[in-house]
């Protein structure tokens, strides 16, 4: 099956599940979308038992879209620019010294206790998995999805200052998870080699401070470009042309494309870039839909992965547990930062900061990347049902717990 036919399908599903969810569903875009693919899925795996032809059409498709390599290298640079270029830098900066506790201890807090609960756990069962393993599964579910959280923070009664974080945490925290992944999944498939400190502290720096460094260049010649001309059509192929060139570049030189990607997009989007008035509107507007559009197709893909995992229904009490396990260490991941910067917790903002640590589309990415292996299966299972829970459960309750918490502050106050 050709590329165009491939895209085409694909858009035409996410069209009729878009519309199914805005016209009778009615649930919260991303939430909605999810489900209804989640739903169809199903009813596919069912359907599919009598041979059906359009059921073997839908996964064909599913199974000829390589997710990991379409999110991971096509559409996470667009993405991430398209959430850094609305956000506020002065918040950000505001609120800098949380953001990077939680993007770096945060992360790093997390995917060990996450490891070695889910080492535990997996010691209950007759094939468990050994450690280096259950810290790579740390490694790739321990960073909240910006995708995820900008998708439904975006209209949610989230206190303001919380809200910076959590978006602010989302976007650099995935470059520093990926990196980690990486450094991980390195150590395992060394076979017994000696451990190169030389080495990961080089991917670090190419990784990070490359990615971020590269991103801030050409985003700032954006900028420079877009204050000279007042042309709306230059000034988006202008946008394009930085995203689409993250992405060449980290086929050639080992860059994080999330960190580039938001540099890129904090310094356009926090900039005058133009004299016409609504040229920064027109941009602004332009991105927010490639931004919607993008998130409806990516979420459509996450539904329909079910077509294409079929022995999740044989994992589905590691799935349990690893939700539990992944709320337990978000927990402990934001306690301690928490503690080393205010010396107290506030159990509002705790609760708050861990119902909202979103696990999406990326996540689920780096688990398809993983070498074949029985623990792949296990893991790509357990991260399956994680992400359904975090968009799905926590998106569809997150307002209501935040209601629940404010109302009780106010009335402990009064």
């Amino acid at each position: 099956m050709d590329l165009l036919t491939i895209f085409t399908i694909l858009i035409f599903i996410s069209a009729i599940i878009s519309y199914l969810n805005d016209r009778f569903v009615k649930l919260p875009g991303t939430i909605g979308i999810v489900t209804i693919s989640v739903v169809a899925s199903i009813i596919i795996l069912i359907v599919g038992k009598t041979s059906n032809s359009l059921t073997e059409s839908i996964t064909a498709v599913t199974s000829n879209i390589n997710f990991s390599h379409t999110l991971l290298d096509v559409m996470l640079g667009f993405l991430m620019f398209a959430s850094a270029i609305h956000f506020d830098y002065k918040k950000l900066k505001e609120q800098r010294w949380p953001v990077l506790l939680l993007t770096t201890l945060g992360v790093l807090v997390s995917a060990f206790v996450f490891g070695g609960l889910f080492y535990l756990v997996m010691q209950l069962f007759p094939h468990p998995i050994p450690f280096i393993n259950c810290l790579l599964f740390g490694a790739l579910i321990s960073p909240t999805d910006p995708i995820s959280v900008a998708a439904i923070i975006r209209k949610s009664k989230v206190p303001a200052r919380l809200k910076t974080i959590i978006s602010g945490e989302s976007m650099f925290n995935d470059g520093v998870g990926l990196v980690l992944f990486v450094m991980i999944l390195e150590v395992t498939g060394q076979s017994g080699s000696a451990f190169s400190w030389t080495k990961i502290l080089k991917l670090f720096a190419q990784e990070v401070v490359g990615g971020i460094t590269i991103g801030l260049v050409l985003g700032f010649i954006g900028y420079r470009l877009m204050r000279s001309i007042n042309d709306f059509q230059t000034l988006l192929l202008i946008s394009l042309s930085i995203v689409f060139g993250i992405s060449v570049l980290a086929k050639f030189i080992s860059i994080s494309i999330p960190l580039t990607s938001v540099a890129a997009g904090l310094v356009v989007g926090n900039k005058n870039i133009s004299k016409k008035e609504n040229s920064e509107d027109f941009l602004s507007r332009i991105w927010q839909l490639i931004d919607e559009i993008l998130n409806t197709v990516l979420f459509v893909m996450i539904g329909l992965q079910l077509v294409v995992l079929p022995y999740l229904k044989n994992y589905w009490l590691i799935g349990f547990l690893a939700i539990i396990v992944i709320l337990l260490a978000r927990v402990i991941s934001i306690s301690l930062p928490g503690l080393i910067l205010l010396h107290k917790l506030n159990y509002t903002n705790l609760a708050i900061l861990t119902w909202s640590g979103l696990r999406g589309g990326i996540s689920l990415a780096m688990a398809l990347s993983l070498p074949n292996s029985h623990y792949k299966v296990i893991i790509l299972s357990a991260c399956y049902f994680i992400v359904i829970f975090s968009t799905i459960v926590q998106g569809l309750t997150l307002n209501k717990l935040v209601n629940k918490l404010v109302r009780d502050s106010d009335n402990k106050n009064s």
